[in-house]
């Protein structure tokens, strides 16, 4: 489907407004915390869940990669799968780079788990497998989903999508891996917090 490219580029307008949708503080304020304020101050869900508790991490969750499928989903919808592409995107950095929030969002994770849900779900497949994986070795949130998402591009290209999309999907990993610069910085410390083990 062909659309012009005035309605492409308000469909990615929307597309980022929908990114900036604050999952992480709505479900935080059920449970009367504000996740911007407690903990590492990310407003995303495994600070949540350290903070808020696992209801509302199910919730932020829900509501981060929710808006990276609708925003493909849709995309996809009304002008094709590249479309959908350039949404999901900008959903993610919407997300992540918030206009109405001082561009204080979150890490970016969860919103291209779902545009990649959407859009190549192959290597969401390999994406989720990967991280699975990682997180049972390590117990560290944040080496898992760096290293699913390094993942996601990789995998795309070699079911072979178009180059286009492989690189906005290495943008889109580019943008992730920056936002998890201090998350970086503390790996080199030692001191990025592991997951307790169950029973443990």
């Amino acid at each position: 489907m062909t659309v012009s490219a005035a309605f492409a580029i308000v469909a990615v307008i929307a597309a980022y407004a929908l990114g900036t949708f604050p999952s992480a503080q709505l479900a935080g304020r059920s449970q009367g915390v504000d996740p911007t304020a407690a903990g590492s101050r990310n407003p995303g869900t495994t600070n949540v869940l350290r903070t808020a508790g696992r209801e509302a991490a199910a919730l932020t969750l829900v509501g981060d990669v929710g808006k990276g499928v609708v925003a493909a989903g849709l995309g996809w919808l009304i002008g094709g799968h590249g479309l959908g592409v350039a949404c999901g995107l900008a959903a993610v950095i919407g997300h992540v780079a918030p206009l109405n929030r001082g561009l204080r969002g979150g890490k970016g994770v969860a919103t291209a788990a779902g545009m990649v849900v959407v859009l190549f779900p192959v290597a969401a497949a390999v994406a989720a497998v990967v991280f699975l994986w990682v997180l049972a070795l390590v117990r560290i949130v944040s080496v898992a989903s760096l290293v699913a998402t390094l993942s996601v591009p990789v995998v795309a290209l070699v079911v072979g999508a178009p180059a286009g999309e492989v690189l906005a999907l290495v943008l889109c990993v580019g943008v992730v891996v920056v936002r998890h610069r201090d998350n970086l910085d503390r790996l080199r410390r030692g001191e990025e917090p592991r997951l307790r083990r169950v029973g443990g």
